[in-house]
Parts: C-alpha cells; structure tokens; sequence
C-alpha cells in the first residue's frame, strides 16, 4: 500500500493488468490487512465529488461516477504465512481456471496478453517472467526452447535471468505446494521446473521492484518527469 504517484503501488499493478482488460482480483492479504480492505470500501467514495448535506438527515449525494470495471476479492490469507501457503489458500476462489500471479512491489510494461497467449502456446503448468537486472535476485536456468531446466532464488549473479514474478499458472500447481510453510520460489516452482513444467518469458521491457526507499524515489522521478513506461492506461 505504499504509494507512488499518489496511489498505492498495489493500485498501479491493478491498472495494469486493466489496461490490458484483466478486471478481477484476488488479493492475498496478511499483515494489516484491514487497511487493504478499508482502501477498497472507501474507493468509490474518495474517488467521486460528493456533497455532504447535514441539514437534510446527514444525506449524500454522489456527483459523478469515477469507478474502475474491478471485481476485487481480498482473502485473509494468515499473519505468518509464506508465499507458497498464500497461494494454496485462495485455491477454493481460483477452482479449475487458469491464473495470473504477480507481487505486490514491482511494476513492468509488459503486455499482460501476451504472457497469456506465450503461456497457452507452451502448454505448461507454469510460465514465469523473466529479465535480466544484474545482480542480487533468484536466477533461472533456461534452455533453447525456452523452457526453464532449474530455478535458484535469490542467488546473486550478473546477467542472468531472473524472476520478474509476472506468472501464469495451471491450477494443477496447488499440488506442488504442502502447506502454509511453504515458500512458493523454492520448492514448488524448483519442482516444478523439475519436471518440465516451467516456461519462461524473457521480457526485455522496463520493470523496477520497489523493495527500497531509493527503488521508490526513482519510481516517484519518473512519474514526475512523465516518464513512467508502466502507466499505460494515461495514453490510452
């Protein structure tokens, strides 16, 4: 929920998967939850021109209709739970369906539909973004035909391909994870990857994590200078 631009990081990652006509959220929520979910109650209301009429039974009326195409669920998904046990416990709100899965602290240009329609044509489990920052995050092994032969996380390196967390996955990946213990970028998708079921797609566009105060200055910098390649739905 921390905010660039004036919005939560979480909002612009939302607007952009919109954009590209993906209007339905699940939201894995823990710590605080509460806020997220306050945010959302009040999203219309903070959005719209109202008139507040204290002489007429405390009336109130909305001017305009400012309001996002969003079906928005947020599942209480556990104070200490790992990111394995957040995925497995919103399965029974994802049935039998394909599903995006990204994090909550990183923002990229990518072409949503076009992940998904890299991902069908594969026919694997699990497709995963991945970029080339430099150094200090997880590195995928991947071969000529793109598939992703291992997946080491957060080993430092320089140039290697790494998890940008923009994912589409089988809903056959639940199995892969045991519990709310689980940490899902270590057993489950090294299993999977394991068994040839991981794809990858090697993005060579802008994204930028946002896991320091100077990741968040320099996110700030470029929607100030207009330069802002994730915002999209500005031009649109």
């Amino acid at each position: 929920m921390i905010e660039i631009g004036g919005q939560p990081i979480l909002w612009h990652i939302m607007k952009s998967y919109s954009y590209y006509g993906y209007n339905e959220f699940i939201i894995c929520s823990g710590y605080k939850q509460q806020i997220i979910k306050e945010y959302f109650a009040n999203y219309y209301l903070h959005r719209a021109d109202v008139t507040f009429d204290f002489s007429q039974n405390n009336s109130l009326e909305i001017h305009n209709n400012i309001a996002e195409p969003w079906r928005v669920t947020i599942v209480d998904t556990g104070l200490n739970t790992m990111t394995g046990g957040r995925i497995k416990r919103i399965r029974k709100y994802i049935g039998n369906e394909t599903f995006m899965l990204t994090y909550g602290d990183g923002v990229s240009d990518i072409d949503i539909r076009a992940l998904e329609a890299y991902h069908r044509s594969h026919g694997k489990l699990a497709t995963i973004t991945a970029i080339q920052p430099g150094g200090r995050f997880g590195v995928l092994g991947i071969d000529d035909h793109s598939v992703v032969t291992s997946f080491v996380e957060k080993k430092r390196t320089d140039g290697g391909w790494v998890n940008a967390g923009y994912m589409v996955l089988e809903p056959q990946v639940f199995d892969y994870i045991e519990g709310d213990h689980t940490i899902f970028e270590h057993d489950p998708l090294e299993h999977i990857a394991a068994d040839g079921q991981l794809v990858a797609y090697q993005y060579d566009g802008f994204w930028q994590c946002m896991d320091t105060l100077r990741d968040k200055i320099a996110l700030e910098e470029r929607i100030a200078s207009g330069n802002a390649p994730w915002m999209r739905w500005k031009n649109a």
